[in-house]
């Protein structure tokens, strides 16, 4: 039933995150002020007792003053509902063990934040919604619970959560705003731990999930790709680092003789100017720091941050908890309408049959 609507019709669900922090403030942000940008249903997923606690909070301050039309259902009515509708917020009430106070956090709120990411996990596997959007968590607090991923160790973030529960063997990160989009072969390792990272596989499935996405999900017939080297000047013809000519280069060229619009490793310090910038559709950075300070100078705040590779679209805030604003009005919900326009952009540019592994998706340009 819900596999036969269009994916672009479909619900954006949208999970508040740590209660303690901003997640809450932006959502009712978004949907007190930004509503009339977003055309299709919303669902989210809070505790509806600190979640309207929290609008009142916001109310005194003077944030909100009329509020949007809300349905509260529970998980199983999501799963049976036929039809959204569109200028309806449909909240999941999902409990927190504790009460929620603005800005003081509780490891026992932590098993809620999980709740909620494994039902946005549910509900996006068999189509009842047509994408996710994250509100910030924070890591500290599920590591404190004892909250630990499919595979056994300590929760690390939304991406490897979601990794592991898709079955997905690799995913990739992107971060994305209006002047590029970035995304990564390596994420939060140590630098001295990038060069060993750099394998031929990983290069290989991170080009091949991000040239994929950029045709399936963002609608680029033919995405043009630039590749950062690992070593200053990518390596100065071997002299400053041999990665580019033993492991970057030679998958970079198998992609181009299978037709792929993707350069060789260009030097990181002349890729990030506007010259290459204005020809390039995405950029493939080897390691975080060498992509996202960049990205982040040219718009921290509006960025927005995806997870490509998974069998549904995820998009999140580029930002965390702060808990030093949650009910105080002085939350920006700029990354978050990002992150909604992005993820309806995707919904919207997306196929119908996506490949469900990394395996899949590598075996599309073979």
């Amino acid at each position: 039933m819900n596999d036969a609507m269009p994916t672009a019709s479909k619900p954006l669900l949208i999970t508040t995150g740590e209660p303690a922090g901003i997640g809450m403030d932006i959502v009712i942000d978004v949907l007190c002020h930004h509503r009339d940008e977003l055309s299709m249903p919303i669902v989210i997923t809070a505790d509806v007792t600190a979640f309207f606690q929290r609008m009142s909070e916001l109310k005194v301050v003077g944030l909100i003053d009329e509020m949007p039309i809300f349905r509260v259902i529970d998980e199983q009515e999501v799963f049976d509902t036929n039809q959204f509708l569109a200028d309806c917020v449909y909240i999941i009430h999902t409990p927190c063990n504790d009460a929620v106070i603005s800005g003081k956090l509780n490891v026992q709120n932590a098993y809620m934040v999980e709740r909620q990411l494994r039902l946005a996990h549910n509900l996006a596997s068999v189509g009842v919604v047509g994408a996710i959007v994250t509100a910030p968590i924070q890591k500290s607090v599920m590591i404190d619970a004892g909250i630990h991923l499919d595979d056994g160790q300590m929760f690390c973030g939304h991406t490897e959560y979601f990794m592991q529960k898709a079955g997905c063997d690799k995913v990739v990160m992107m971060l994305a705003n209006a002047k590029m989009r970035v995304a990564l072969v390596t994420t939060h390792i140590p630098l001295r731990m990038v060069a060993d990272a750099i394998t031929t596989i990983e290069v290989q499935q991170t080009v091949a999930i991000t040239e994929w996405a950029m045709r399936e999900q963002f609608g680029i017939k033919h995405p043009k790709i630039l590749v950062c080297g690992l070593n200053p000047h990518a390596g100065e013809g071997g002299h400053l680092g041999d990665e580019e000519i033993c492991i970057i280069n030679p998958v970079l060229q198998a992609f181009r003789d299978k037709g792929v619009d993707i350069s060789l490793a260009m030097p990181a310090d002349t890729l990030f100017t506007d010259k290459y910038l204005s020809q390039a559709d995405a950029i493939i950075a080897m390691y975080h720091d060498q992509g996202l300070a960049p990205l982040k100078s040219h718009g921290f705040g509006d960025t927005v941050n995806i997870t490509l590779g998974l069998p549904y679209v995820r998009t999140s805030v580029d930002h965390g908890t702060a808990l030093d604003l949650a009910g105080t009005g002085r939350a920006s919900s700029s990354s978050l309408v990002q992150a909604i326009k992005m993820a309806h952009q995707m919904m919207s540019g997306k196929q119908e049959n996506q490949p469900t592994t990394t395996q899949n998706i590598i075996s599309l340009k073979e």
